[in-house]
C-alpha cells in the first residue's frame, strides 16, 4: 500500500515539475524562460535555509498532510 502524497514530497514534485516546464519551455518558446528555472532554484535555497515556501504554505492550505500529521493520523 503507498502512502499519500505528503506536502513534503508534493512541493519536491512541483519543483521538479516547474524547473522541467522551464527547461522545455526555455527549448521551444524562448530563452527568457530559464529565468523561471532561477527562481525555483533560488526559492529552493532560501527555503532550506528559512523554512518558508510559499508552495508548502499553499498545498498544506488544500488539505496536503505533512508527514508529521500523516504519521499521528497512522497512530
Amino acid at each position: 500500500m503507498s502512502k499519500p502524497l505528503s506536502v513534503e514530497r508534493a512541493t519536491m514534485a512541483f519543483a521538479g515539475f516547474m524547473v522541467l516546464l522551464s527547461v522545455l519551455l526555455t527549448a521551444t518558446v524562448h530563452h527568457n524562460f530559464f529565468w523561471l528555472t532561477v527562481l525555483v532554484g533560488a526559492n529552493l535555497l532560501q527555503s532550506a535555509f528559512t523554512g518558508f515556501c510559499p508552495a508548502s504554505m499553499l498545498l498544506h492550505k488544500l488539505g496536503v498532510k505533512t508527514e508529521a500529521e500523516q504519521t499521528l493520523a497512522q497512530k
